[in-house]
C-alpha cells in the first residue's frame, strides 16, 4: 500500500509544528486532517460563517494540493459545538463547495475542539483524480 503527504501550495512539513500531514493520498483516496476555521496567523475569526468559509478554503486548498477538487469528496464528517444555533449557515457555506453527486455527510455536536474559539472541524475523504 503506497502513500504520501498532500500538502497545499506554500507549505511543507517543516512549516506544520503538529506531527500530522495535511492530508494523506493512499490507494486511490485522499484522506484530509480535520480543519478548523483558524486564520493563517492561527487567531480563530468570532464571526462563524467567516470560520465556515476558512474551513472550507483550506480543505480546498489541501484537495489542490492532491489535483482533487470538491467533485472528488465522498465523504464529509464535521463536529459542531453549539450545532443548534450555527447549522443553517454552516449548511449554507457548505453548500456554496460541495457538488453533485453530494458526498456522504454526518454532522456531530461535540463538547469541545483543540483550537479555543472554533466553533466546528471539518474533515473529507475523497477519490484520488
Amino acid at each position: 500500500m503506497s502513500q504520501r503527504a498532500v500538502y497545499p501550495a506554500g507549505v511543507c512539513a517543516q512549516d506544520i509544528p503538529l506531527k500530522l500531514s495535511p492530508a494523506i493520498l493512499s490507494d486511490g483516496h485522499i484522506f484530509v486532517t480535520g480543519m478548523t476555521g483558524s486564520l493563517a496567523d492561527g487567531t480563530m475569526p468570532d464571526d462563524p460563517v467567516t470560520q465556515f468559509r476558512n474551513v472550507f478554503d483550506k480543505i480546498t486548498a489541501v484537495l489542490e494540493g492532491a489535483r482533487a477538487n470538491f467533485g472528488h469528496v465522498v465523504e464529509l464528517t464535521s463536529y459542531h459545538i453549539d450545532i443548534a444555533n450555527h447549522f443553517d449557515a454552516f449548511q449554507t457555506v457548505h453548500a456554496e463547495y460541495v457538488r453533485p453527486p453530494y458526498p456522504a455527510w454526518t454532522a456531530l455536536e461535540v463538547a469541545g475542539l483543540r483550537r479555543p474559539g472554533a466553533l466546528v472541524e471539518v474533515r473529507v475523504i475523497a477519490r484520488a483524480p
